[in-house]
Parts: structure tokens; C-alpha cells; sequence
């Protein structure tokens, strides 16, 4: 059965998970007082993808022939629409695509223990979110995708050895939390004005 017969009234655009595990308790901190991964899994569904559990087989999901949306539950304010619209480029130019943030940090190599030269910012992204896998790569890189704890950077490299991976420059809102006090920046950021 296809989510288009469980849902027929729905745009269904593309089936998506939230990622929570191995993220430690800050998916269930509150950011406009709803937990991250709530807001993460509104996005979704305001974006046209129909959320699935994460620990759902990708080999089933599969079989919808639809796209997989990985979206990170510390990224929860990524507008919904510029979910879909990595959703339509992945579908449109079948490729992955992943949501990325400027990286704005000094990075420097380093070779035998010594500082070395600076890394030009320009050529460096911080995957943030989702990361849009179409529905001709679902099945080939389920081992890749069937990790409920995935990291998405890490997934990002991986799906790079199997083909082209489109990096689309995600809003400020996408950006990806890793303590309270980023929550609350975050929560600065996207409130309504």
C-alpha cells in the first residue's frame, strides 16, 4: 500500500524521519515551548513529508518510491519550506541534496603537531539539515540510511562515494543546536516578528 492510498487528499512530497537518537536529551528541550523534535517533525509535515518512525526498515520505505527526508531534530527551526524545496531539486535533478550552513570559525590544518595554514572558509559547509535522499538511491544506500542515529555529516561523506550530493545553502533558522544556550539563540532568531 503506497502513501498516496492512506493519505489520498495529501501532497505527499516525500517520507521523512526525525533523527533523536544517540542526541543526548537536548531533542526534548523547548524551544517556543515545544520540544525540538516536535518543531522538527511539524516542519516535515508542513513541508508535505509524511513523518515514519526511525527505526522503520529503509527497504520498506522503499517501496513508496518517494524520496527519504533525514531531518536532524537539533536543526527543529528549519523552515518547511526550504525542506520541500530540497525535496523538489532532489526529485527534479535526482541527486542527494543536503541543507548546509556558512561556516563562519577560523580552521586552520595542522601537519605533525604544528598550526599550519588557514583554510579558506569558502570552500568548507556545515551540513545541517535535511538531507534529501531521491527515490533511485533509497534502495542502494540503505546501509548507509538505516541507522536511527545517524550523523548527518558522516552520511553526507558516505553518499558522496555514490554519486553527486548538491549542497543548498539552508536559512539561519536551520541551524543546528547542541546546547541550551544555543536553543535559546535559536529561539531569538525565529521568532515571529
Amino acid at each position: 500500500m503506497s502513501a498516496m492510498e492512506v493519505w489520498p487528499d495529501a501532497q505527499v512530497i516525500g517520507l521523512g524521519r526525525v533523527l533523536d537518537e544517540g542526541r543526548g536529551s537536548l531533542p526534548f528541550a523547548l524551544v517556543h515551548g515545544e520540544a525540538l523534535v516536535t518543531t522538527a517533525t511539524w516542519a516535515l509535515s508542513a513541508a508535505g513529508v509524511l513523518p515514519v518512525d526511525a527505526r522503520t526498515a529503509v527497504e520498506g520505505l522503499a517501496d513508496a518510491d518517494l524520496p527519504l527526508v533525514l531531518h536532524d531534530s537539533l536543526c527543529p527551526m528549519t523552515p518547511p519550506e526550504f525542506i520541500a524545496a530540497c525535496v523538489r531539486r532532489a526529485v527534479a535533478d535526482d541527486v542527494v541534496v543536503a541543507g548546509v550552513r556558512p561556516v563562519t570559525d577560523t580552521v586552520k590544518t595542522v601537519r605533525d603537531g604544528w598550526l599550519g595554514q588557514t583554510v579558506d572558509r569558502d570552500v568548507l559547509a556545515r551540513v545541517a539539515s535535511p538531507v534529501v535522499v531521491p527515490a533511485s538511491r533509497v534502495t542502494t544506500d540503505a546501509a548507509l540510511l538505516a541507522d536511527p542515529a545517524l550523523d548527518l555529516a558522516l552520511l553526507v561523506q558516505a553518499l558522496r562515494r555514490g554519486g553527486p550530493v548538491e549542497l543548498l545553502e539552508a536559512p539561519a533558522q536551520a541551524s543546528r543546536v547542541s546546547t541550551t544556550d544555543d536553543v535559546r539563540l535559536l529561539e531569538e532568531l525565529s521568532r515571529p516578528t
